[in-house]
């Protein structure tokens, strides 16, 4: 098998198209969510928590500045992405969830079902 023709197959698995499609909806999701958080949330918080804004939070060592408060900020960022994302991953896990219960049958019936048949053998 040929280099070309090896490469061809690896490229067109379905496990690597659909690892290619995850990571671009991701990034998509991504930039939603940092725009929620960016445009919508943090600003909220910033007025409960009165106006502080930490991206400006800095010490002086010498002639460096370090500049903390950045740190700060896109740790809240962070943990306010990651739990939002987690909750769109808690609701689409709760859709699909819904969705096999609808097609599998209840526990009885599939007992029911299977007396019956184990009836009609006889």
């Amino acid at each position: 098998m040929s280099l070309v023709s090896e490469f061809k197959a690896f490229a067109m698995k379905g496990s690597l198209m659909d690892m290619a499609v995850g990571i671009i909806i991701g990034a998509a999701i991504g930039k939603v969510v940092g725009a929620l958080v960016e445009n919508i949330l943090m600003p909220l918080i910033g007025t409960v928590m009165g106006g502080l804004d930490f991206s400006s939070l800095a010490v002086k060592v010498g002639e460096a500045s370090i500049g903390y408060g950045a740190f700060i900020q896109a740790l809240i960022d962070f943990i306010i992405v990651a739990f939002v994302i987690f909750m769109i991953l808690k609701a689409m896990n709760n859709m699909k969830k819904a969705e096999v219960e609808e097609d599998t049958p209840a526990e009885d019936i599939a007992l029911l079902t299977e007396i019956r048949d184990l009836l009609k053998k006889q």
